[in-house]
């Protein structure tokens, strides 16, 4: 028979037991490696969503992450195309570095250091899902933009990029039918690609985000599975041309003309896939633990806003454009292990600052890598504690400049040319051009921009690699 001071003993141990495991637990929860998502859409301009208040687009899974986590006012692309803003993405280095000066330009070098390379060495799973347009697919047959043996010298596929899993085309597909040309049977030109000559077949009819993210959940679920953190980049086609919407996302839409019908409807599709990875994480717990990033590559397509449908509604500008309707584009944040209320950021941040906050939340050194940076850590200004951004941002983009810090904003053209000067906090659309009044400013950031170009030939002629 068990006496009482016995008895006292065995609960006295269960306790211990039972409080022991239990910190073990929370610290196998403090240690856990966060999830990484990088959404991305295509020519999406800074008005094309409902909480930056368009009047018709309806976009509901977006705006109920700008109701949940971080709402970016001043989001950045790293340039006014898409090449080299998914170069930014990837490096937090500006493509000037590295020869990606253009749409079709250029290649990831395989001296560059991406995310995806980081993460792989902390033990996680990474896939590429969407449009790469950081180098061509294949050597052997002509396709989409550059693909084939006519630019074997760009072939820099996500699989020697540092991800394990990929889905991935050269360069842009039909929203709908992906495949094929809009209205025909044709074959498109473009395709996605698994690996090395593994060209996929199966499941390419439909809407082109409901495509890419099938392939995209059952990834994030054989990571759960695993227990493995993931690194997933979702790189969505829409709304770039030829936009296409099946009829379903054309019937939000039957009060507009047919170009609009399609041009919101593919928006609409892509939001409703968003929505759809949202309750998957939900679903398999992982919400919570998941650092889910989205923005658009650049401003809208198009010459004025009465040629495309698409917005960027009071800025200057848009795509190819430096002013800020070109590059100043929507982007949202959720990570609810960390951000514990919705808040809005208005300092300027950058996809260039992806690699260096990612990093910075990890605790990992990059030494011996590439330097230098571009962009900044934004874990201060995402822990509140900072309102402004540490340096300026930089851009060039063939013969345009810009530099970008806090307050104020130059821009040229052309070298033919003065800096303009324009306070973004005041005149964020651009109309007063006041450089005539603060020539001392003007010149200041004239010299940071200009050292800042002659640093990236440096690191174009390959000073940067060791």
């Amino acid at each position: 028979m068990i006496n009482r001071r016995d008895l006292l003993q065995i609960l006295g141990l269960g306790v211990i037991s039972f409080y022991h495991t239990k910190l073990l637990l929370a610290a196998k929860e403090f240690k856990r490696k966060p999830n990484i998502i990088l959404c991305m859409t295509d020519d999406q301009g800074w008005g094309d969503v409902a909480y930056n208040g368009h009047p018709i687009l309806k976009t509901p899974h977006l705006d109920a992450m700008s109701r949940e986590g971080i709402r970016f006012e001043r989001w950045y692309s790293g340039a006014p195309v898409c090449s080299p803003t998914r170069g930014s993405c990837l490096t937090g280095r500006h493509p000037y570095r590295y020869g990606v000066y253009f749409a079709n330009a250029g290649f990831m070098k395989p001296q560059e250091f991406t995310l995806a390379e980081a993460l792989q060495s902390l033990g996680y799973t990474t896939g590429h899902f969407g449009k790469w347009h950081l180098g061509t697919l294949n050597t052997k047959i002509n396709e989409s933009n550059r693909g084939g043996p006519r630019g074997k010298d760009h072939f820099s596929p996500p699989w020697r990029n540092g991800f394990d899993v990929c889905f991935s085309t050269e360069a842009k597909v039909p929203t709908y039918n992906p495949m094929r040309k809009p209205g025909t049977n044709d074959p498109y030109g473009t395709y996605y690609w698994t690996g090395p000559d593994q060209r996929v077949e199966d499941n390419l009819e439909g809407d082109d985000s409901r495509i890419i993210m099938d392939r995209v959940i059952p990834f994030i679920e054989n990571a759960v599975n695993q227990d493995k953190p993931f690194f997933a980049v979702v790189w969505f086609h829409a709304p770039h041309l030829p936009v296409v919407a099946g009829l379903q996302h054309r019937a939000l839409y039957k009060d507009q003309n047919e170009a609009a019908q399609h041009y919101y409807g593919c928006i609409s599709a892509m939001d409703e896939q968003v929505g759809r990875l949202r309750d998957q994480l939900k679903s398999l717990d992982a919400y919570d633990d998941t650092m889910m990033w989205f923005c658009s590559d650049n401003g809208p397509e198009g010459k004025t806003k009465n040629d495309h449908n698409g917005s960027a509604k009071y800025l200057r500008g848009r795509k190819r454009s430096l002013y800020e309707g070109g590059i100043r584009v929507p982007a949202l944040l959720t990570y609810p292990a960390m951000i514990k209320r919705p808040e809005t950021i208005d300092a300027p941040c950058s996809t260039s600052d992806y690699l260096p906050t990612v990093l910075d939340i990890l605790g990992y050194q990059r030494e011996g890598k590439p330097e230098p940076l571009d962009g900044v850590s934004l874990k201060p200004l995402l822990k509140g504690q900072t309102r402004q951004r540490p340096s300026p941002i930089a851009f060039q983009s063939r013969d345009q400049l810009a530099l970008i810090d806090n307050q104020y904003k130059i821009y040229r053209s052309n070298n033919n040319i003065p800096f303009e000067l324009y306070d973004i906090l005041a005149d964020p659309g651009e109309k007063h051009d006041i450089a005539h009044k603060k020539p001392k400013i003007v010149e200041k950031m004239k010299q940071h921009l200009l050292a800042w170009c002659e640093s990236c030939k440096h690191s174009n002629a390959g000073m940067d690699y060791k």
